[in-house]
């Protein structure tokens, strides 16, 4: 969907809901004359055999007075709406039936909503946007929606099968349609709706298809938290948190109460680049003052807010915190508390912590082993690093980065283990990384401390032409 397509101008809901489809058009079985009629005796016989025999039997009783061809989708229609009443049989004879047709889906569909079948209507109904790319779906709903006493649901689930189908333009379409003819969706399908919007075309068409469901035309639904939730989440994935405030005053205005999940969003908004700490402490604060307690996401945001400024003694102190509340750490506190401590030096805490956590069973990332690895070779430490290195390779799922070769690497050259920062640098090439200048300078530096001086003019005119080759064909 590349855009939101226009509202379109569709004649009013009470005038389709009240019309009779074609279905019920027709005598009842049970009034019609048999042998004037083949069709409304094998109607009339299904239904008997439906209602009146018991499960093992009825499929093969009915199996054996169908015609070569099968059961007709008028003749499907109508033992189903017989069957309403017994929506788990009718669901049944819809699967026997195997009838693909618009209406038989439409009318099965009815069933399992009027009986709040909730997943089966919305199997049924995914079943109908994959067989067909057509508005007919929601024309078919309607026409049959009072024959089979249906539930107003069934339209949300409608959206939300086109939602799952990824035909988000049809889901709008049908939404448009619904709030042209006075019927809002449920708080939940708008919430898909804008979310599969949001994530599709951006939160500026997320904000737009807000408009739609909850502005002026619409003023008697009242959006709820989780509504608002979603439009801070799409402006932080966009990068857009300096737009949040139009959407707190909106909740101000409709006097919607944060939860604790949006002030997590709000906290992760300040706290991405961890220039804006203060504003998040105010924010914390604030949450405290009105007695939302954090949970494990809002720590781990804060406490990586303070480890990004390289305020330790604070995301320590929110780490006590965390844990007097009864919230234990996960993998994702132990990475931004250890990539803190290696960031303002504090190598021994990060160590205490990395061990703490691959006690805990934890797996490490790439960037935290990164940063461990970095912090080592500054020390002179290489030997440990690579050790390191080595027990998280043994690990499934877990592929060593540029970053961790190069800064081994350079801590080998620096040491004049030269031998041990060659078979690294193999090993690195064979994972698919070229060397690069780091690489090539390490090495030079490397060779030039154990004064191997021709081998530093090799690697220094190899380095140059590898320089000049990138340059000619970039």
């Amino acid at each position: 969907m590349a855009a939101i397509s226009p509202r379109s101008k569709p004649r009013p809901l009470l005038s389709i809901l009240s019309s009779r489809p074609s279905i019920s058009s027709s005598s009842s079985p049970n009034s019609s004359d048999p042998e004037a009629d083949p069709n409304e005796t094998l109607i009339s016989t299904a239904i008997s055999i439906l209602k009146e025999h018991r499960s093992r039997s009825r499929w093969s009783q009915l199996k054996a007075i169908l015609p070569p061809t099968g059961i007709s989708p008028s003749a499907t229609v109508r033992i189903l709406s017989a069957l309403r009443n017994r929506p788990h049989l009718a669901l049944a004879f819809f699967t026997f039936s195997r009838c693909n047709d618009l209406l038989s889906f439409s009318a099965a569909a009815h069933i399992a909503a009027r009986s709040r079948l909730r997943p089966a209507a919305l199997r049924l109904l995914s079943s109908a946007v994959r067989l067909y790319d057509s508005p007919a779906i929601f024309e078919t709903l309607t026409k049959t929606y009072r024959s089979f006493d249906s539930a107003p649901f069934v339209f949300d689930l409608l959206i939300l099968a086109y939602l799952d189908a990824k035909k988000f333009d049809r889901a709008v379409y049908v939404t448009r349609l619904l709030l042209s003819r006075g019927i809002h969706p449920l708080l939940s399908t708008s919430n898909s709706l804008i979310r599969s919007v949001s994530k599709l075309n951006g939160s500026d068409a997320g904000l737009g298809l807000y408009q739609e469901l909850f502005g002026s035309d619409n003023p008697r639904v009242s959006p709820n938290v989780q509504i608002f939730n979603t439009l801070l989440l799409a402006l932080y994935q966009d990068r857009q948190s300096d737009r949040v405030h139009e959407i707190r005053v909106e909740m101000e205005k409709l006097r919607v109460d944060p939860n604790v999940f949006t002030y997590s969003i709000l906290l992760a908004g300040l706290c991405e680049d961890g220039k804006r700490i203060r504003e998040a402490k105010e924010l914390w604060d604030e949450m405290a003052g009105k007695g939302i307690k954090p949970d494990i996401m809002a720590f781990n945001t804060m406490i990586n807010g303070y480890c990004k400024t390289g305020e330790m003694v604070m995301a320590e102190a929110l780490h006590r915190d965390m844990v007097l509340n009864g919230i234990d750490a996960t993998c994702t506190t132990y990475e931004h508390l250890i990539r803190g401590h290696c960031k303002v030096g504090n190598l021994e805490t990060g160590m205490v912590l990395y061990k703490d956590m691959k006690r805990k069973g934890f797996a490490a990332g790439v960037e935290v082993v990164d940063e461990v690895l970095d912090e080592m070779c500054k020390r002179d430490r290489v030997d440990e690093g690579l050790v390191i290195l080595r027990k998280e390779m043994k690990r499934e799922g877990f592929s060593p980065s540029r970053r961790s070769y190069e800064v081994l690497i350079r801590g080998f050259c620096e040491r004049g283990m030269m031998d041990t920062a060659a078979k690294l640098q193999a090993e690195m090439a064979g994972r698919g990384f070229e060397a690069d200048k780091k690489v090539y300078d390490a090495f030079v530096e490397g060779y030039r401390r154990i004064g191997e001086e021709d081998k530093v003019m090799r690697l220094c005119e190899e380095m140059n032409h590898m320089i000049t080759f990138k340059e000619s064909v970039t």
